[in-house]
């Protein structure tokens, strides 16, 4: 692996424990101020309506210019944001208004920072490296959902300015790395610009029933299943733990994952990746519904490590079956469209799982959510018969 490769993993490392940290800490910050699940869901709701917005200008942009200098511009936005959150809450000014307004400025940043830090792995190791560096990739992001999420609720108990503080230095030292990665401008596409050159991502992707299938399993999969927005009601009002059990029970499936990683980096998938990838997705859902009717704190930390071994292996063959599968040119607009239906799982997942949980309260949201998920399991091997039978990631 290159040393630009190597640079890239410190600046995804230490962007997404930032991040992480921050997540936390807002979360925290809401509940303590609202008590409500509805808001909770809201967070997650104004951090995705930015990221489907910038979608498309996003994408071209990633295809446009060096890569390099959008996921700066993210990094270097989040930490304006943790900056003033720790600023608000020392002068006492933070308020539900300010957290949901800087909840929008957060998914502007994701926005560009997640199609750019698809895009630009490809351009930094060789096509047969590809599995193993998405594995590694990735691995770095489950490393800072275990110490990011643990190591802010610890310090949230300190004061929440302190964990704000803390995630602008890191966004700080990610700015230094991404600035030592080189020759990672992509292979520029020669269109002009036009609204067929700004679309081409979808149409790319309505011709390619395989890139499909894959993106679309992972948005209603997670958008159904996903329990994170519902997290503080668990820890506080069902599991009984404080900030600190919040962040345990946060990086809890990111532990599972991480263990995943390690082995997929050690023994890349070869073969049946199709039939693997649903089967993972299944045990996702299956470990959701353990979730939701547990009450003990060991148990509930055990299952969701399971998630998220689960979910490593579904996200490592279907991030490199788009990568594989797109032509460099086109990587920043597909990378749009499908960080736009990751962000659709994770943050309209959380306004799902808040709102149903409003109606129906935090266990009947998640026993919904679980069932949901192996609904779509069985359907989409119905739909796409084809990726089901994908034997091999370099088709």
């Amino acid at each position: 692996m290159s040393a630009s490769f190597h640079f890239f993993l410190w600046t995804r490392l230490l962007g997404a424990a930032a991040n992480q940290m921050l997540l936390v800490a807002l979360a925290w910050q809401m509940y303590d101020i609202t008590s409500s699940a509805f808001d909770l869901g809201l967070v997650g709701l104004l951090q995705f309506v930015p990221g489907l917005l910038m979608m498309v200008p996003a994408g071209h942009l990633v295809d446009r210019v060096d890569r390099r200098g959008v996921l700066a511009a993210s990094l270097l936005l989040q930490g304006v944001v943790a900056g003033a959150l720790g600023a608000g809450t020392l002068g006492g000014w933070v308020d539900r208004s300010l957290i949901l307004a800087l909840s929008v400025a957060l998914g502007a940043a994701r926005a560009l920072q997640a199609p750019a830090q698809q895009a630009i792995v490809p351009s930094l190791v060789p096509p047969e490296q590809l599995a193993k560096a998405m594995a590694m990739s990735t691995a770095m992001t489950k490393i800072a959902v275990i110490g990011g999420p643990a190591l802010g609720g610890f310090v949230y108990a300190m004061g929440a300015a302190i964990v704000y503080g803390a995630c602008t230095a890191l966004l700080a030292f990610s700015l230094v790395t991404v600035a030592s990665i080189r020759k990672a401008a992509p292979r520029k596409s020669r269109e002009p610009v036009s609204w067929e050159s700004l679309f081409a991502g979808f149409v790319f992707i309505r011709h390619h029933k395989l890139v499909l299938g894959v993106i679309s399993l992972d948005l209603f999969a997670v958008l159904l299943g996903g329990a994170t927005a519902l997290l503080p009601i668990f820890a506080k009002d069902i599991l009984h733990t404080g900030p600190w059990g919040l962040g345990l029970l946060r990086a809890a499936p990111a532990a599972g994952g991480l263990l995943t990683a390690a082995l997929l980096a050690r023994f890349p998938l070869e073969r049946n990746v199709g039939r693997r990838m649903f089967a993972a997705v299944a045990v996702y859902g299956a470990a959701i519904l353990v979730f939701s009717f547990s009450h003990s704190f060991t148990l509930s930390l055990a299952v969701l490590a399971v998630s998220g071994a689960a979910d490593m292996v579904s996200v490592v063959i279907r991030q490199t079956l788009v990568q594989l599968d797109t032509p460099d040119e086109m990587r920043g607009r597909v990378s749009a469209v499908n960080s736009t239906f990751i962000s659709a799982s994770n943050q309209l997942g959380e306004f799902r799982a808040g709102t149903v949980a409003a109606w129906l309260g935090p266990v009947g949201s998640v026993v919904m959510g679980g069932l949901g998920t192996l609904a779509i399991v069985a359907l989409w091997m119905r739909l796409f018969p084809g990726l089901a039978r994908r034997d091999r990631l370099r088709g």
